[in-house]
This record gives C-alpha cells, structure tokens and sequence, in this order.
C-alpha cells in the first residue's frame, strides 16, 4: 500500500510540477519574448532602448542559443547574467546578436518551493497511508493468528475452543461479512459439528459398554456351570476376549470423557517397569541403563506397559526388549522394541486407530490396546511416541516429563513400588 501511494504521488506530482513549470515558464518567455520584439524594433529605427533589458552580443549568452541565432532564427533560454538566473530572448539584428533578458531567480525559487511543497505532501501521504495499512494488516493478521491458535487447539483435542462466539452471532446477523470472519465462523461451525459428532460416538461407546457388562458378567457365570471338557473351554475363552473388549471400550469411553485424573505418587522408575513387565506373564527383557524417581500413577503406568508389552508380542516376534534409561542431563523414558516387521505407515502417520489393525505382518485385533496406551500416557503427561527401529522392528518411546525435585525412596515423601 505505501509503495502504490510513493507511486501514485509520484507520478501526480510530475504531472503537476510540469504543467505548473509549463505555465509559469511559458508566462516569463512570453514577456521576453515581447521584450525583444520591441528592442528589435527599437534597433531598427536607431532609437534608444532604455527601460528594456537588452544587450548586443553579450558573452554570457548560452552557446546553443548563439548557434540558434547565427542559423538565422529567434529563441529563448534559461541562462545567467552578472551571476544571477536570467531568461534570455535572442534573435538575429544586422550582423549582430539582439539579446533580451528578465529575471529568473524568482521563478526558480517559485518551482523550487512548489516542488519541495509537492514532496512534502507525497511524503506525509505516504506515511499516512502506511499507518492506515499497518493498523488494518495488524488488525487483520492479529485476527488470523488468533484463528489459526484456535484451529491447533481443536487439533490437540480441546473441541469447546472457538475464535469468538458473540462475534460468530454478529456474522450470522449479517453485521460483519469480511473474509477473515467468514474463516472464523467456518472454523467455529466445524468445530461445533466435530464435537458433536465425536460427544455421540463417545456416548454411544459407553452405552454400548455398559449395556453388554451386565449380560456378559451373568454369562461368564453361567458358563461356570457347564460340564468340564473342551466347549467349556473354548465358550470360557470367546467370553472373557469379549469382556475385555467391553472392559476396553468402557475405558476409552472415560478417556475419551478427559474426565480422568492421574493419582501421582514417587516411585523409582526401574524397578517400577520391571514389576509392571513381569505382572504381564510375557516373556519379555527388561534392561536399566541409568535409574531415577518419577512422579506418576503406577496404575495408569501399568496399563500403558501391559498393552504395549502385549502389542509386541502380538503383532511383532521376539525378542521383546523394554529399556529404561534416566540421563542425568536429560528426561527419563522408556522404550518397547520387539524384532518384527515394523509399525505400518499409517500408523506411524495418523497414530493408532481403534479397531483398524487389520494391516499385513502385524496380525489381527481389535485396535484398542494402544488407543488406551495413547490415552493413559496423555493422562500421566507422558509422550508416547512410534517409531520403527534402523535395524528392523517397531519402537515405542515413553518419554516423561521433566520431572520435579523428588526424594527418592527411603526419604520423606519418598515412595517405592510394592
């Protein structure tokens, strides 16, 4: 905006310096002009030219309107005389050079206070301009940031986020209709629809959850009561793989509610993971490169390292490895490894997705073990991120927090694993 405002001054004012120069020239050449057609006549009649400004062959006219001259023809040009800026009038008389002068200081000083107004003004309009459109770009762009910081909350999960409600009411009113507010209330809309449908997809889980526990639990029961031999045990089988899916989509439900609250307590890391890793049953290798305590929720901590543990014996092959390691200069984590073919691309793209596992070389389920893992790290604040090893085989990474001063087991405040 400030550069079209340079530009359109610019070229306004050339237009107007020259028409004005054009006109205010033209009137002092004109009066010269006349001047010499009278000291010419003069000149002819050998009568005296007192009262007009004119010379015979004076040596400071401009060489070019000399030439002009000897060719025989009359002109006028700006020049000097005895120092001082003079329009000149020549044209040929006998063998001479009649030469008429008028003051031309004034009409410099003129053109050069008219100019310097000129450039004042394009300057001030300039400035003004550009203050107008670093008010309006501001304006507009703190409009956009807030946007765009409103778009990466919902991204992160926090859906009752909106850019400005009572603002979206006025554009539905009709009273606001730019494009940035037209963006806004898209965004607000989206959001709105987004939520609603994930709050019915939730409600619907836990409906679903709830309505099955019930006959499950009378079923399990029941089939307690069957004669021993294999159809009990297969009954008994498809009946609690039933009751943890409903077990696991009731806790997604609660996580999904971001309801839940971690219960933090110091434990010593290591030993943690261990018991945690041996409680699964799974053959699995737990290596403590470096210990430390960490405040967490040994429940929630025991259930993300259960459905990983299980994910990768599962989906990958042995050997499984579950590595804990506490830099002095860095945070704790904890990483899970088996020697299998890897997390699939979408995985690794999107994150896991509840009951999408159906991928080849990472075998079948229901897709809600590491769902959970995801939601139970989100609750203890814990980054789990996936990844494939350089070497072959899928990685997930637990990364903590950075963690408080703690004291450590056997000091007050201090808390170990039981």
């Amino acid at each position: 905006m400030t550069a079209v405002c340079c530009a359109v001054a610019a070229v306004l004012g050339a237009l107007v310096h020259n028409a004005v120069a054009r006109q205010t020239v033209g009137q002092v050449r004109k009066e010269t002009r006349a001047d010499l057609d009278t000291a010419l006549d003069l000149f002819e009649y050998g009568t005296s030219r007192e009262g007009i400004n004119s010379v015979l062959d004076p040596p400071e006219l401009p060489s070019e309107l000399r030439e002009l001259v000897h060719r025989g023809r009359r002109g006028s040009m700006v020049g000097s005389y005895r120092g001082q800026p003079v329009m000149w009038a020549a044209a040929p008389a006998d063998d001479q050079i009649m030469a008429v002068w008028s003051p031309y200081g004034n009409t410099r000083w003129s053109l050069d206070k008219f100019d310097t107004a000129i450039l004042g003004s394009a300057v001030l309009a300039a400035a003004a301009v550009a203050a107008a459109g670093l008010f309006l770009a501001r304006h507009i762009s703190r409009r956009l940031s807030t946007t765009a910081a409103v778009a990466r909350r919902i991204s992160a999960g926090d859906l009752d986020a909106r850019v400005d409600e009572s603002a979206g009411q006025r554009r539905r009113d009709g009273a606001e209709q730019d494009e940035v507010a037209a963006v806004a209330a898209a965004l607000d809309s989206m959001a709105a629809s987004l939520q609603s449908r994930l709050q019915a997809e939730q409600r619907f889980t836990a409906d679903v959850a709830h309505e099955l526990r019930t006959p499950l639990t009378g079923i399990l029961a029941s089939a307690e009561l069957l004669p021993e031999g294999r159809p009990k045990e297969m009954i008994n089988d498809r009946l609690r793989a039933l009751h943890r899916l409903t077990e696991d989509l009731l806790e997604i439900s609660r996580l999904d509610s971001g309801t839940e609250r971690a219960d933090l307590a110091a434990y010593e890391l290591g030993p943690l993971v261990l018991r945690s890793v041996r409680a699964t049953g799974l053959d699995a290798e737990v290596r403590i490169r470096a210990d430390t305590v960490v405040e967490t929720d040994r429940r929630r901590l025991d259930r993300v390292l259960a459905n990983l543990v299980l994910n990768a014996h599962r989906h990958g092959r042995p050997p499984v490895t579950v590595t804990v390691d506490a830099p002095p200069d860095g945070t704790p984590t904890i990483s899970v490894r088996d020697h299998g073919p890897g997390f699939p691309a979408d995985l690794l793209h999107h994150g896991p997705q509840r009951f999408r596992t159906d991928v080849p070389g990472r075998g079948r389920g229901h897709g809600l073990g590491l769902t959970i893992a995801v939601g139970q790290a989100a609750v203890l604040g814990i980054d789990l991120h996936f990844g494939n090893a350089p070497d072959g085989g899928a990685r997930a990474l637990l990364t903590f927090p950075p963690q408080p001063p703690t004291e450590g087991p056997g000091h007050p405040g201090g808390r170990a694993p039981a």
